[in-house]
């Protein structure tokens, strides 16, 4: 029970720091769209692995959320 608990904490943390990540100047350059990869901007691809993180965090947190139902298929 105690690890369901530590890894919810540790997708809630992910989530905030990677929404705080995706507003620095690591992802968003001031006035920059260079360099380029593959021919598609650098923050592109950052935004890309940031949302792809996320959803990620995000399946991961259904499966260890503290108060999911492990009988959720029974009636009784």
């Amino acid at each position: 029970m105690k690890k369901h608990n530590l890894a919810w904490t540790l997708c809630i943390v992910g989530i905030v720091a990677l929404c705080v990540i995706s507003f620095t100047p690591l992802v968003i350059p001031a006035g920059k769209s260079t360099p380029m990869f593959l021919g598609v901007p650098r923050t592109l691809w950052a935004a890309i692995l940031v949302y792809a993180a996320m959803v990620v965090l995000t399946f991961i947190g259904t499966r260890v959320h503290p108060e999911a139902d492990d009988n959720s298929g029974d009636s009784e």
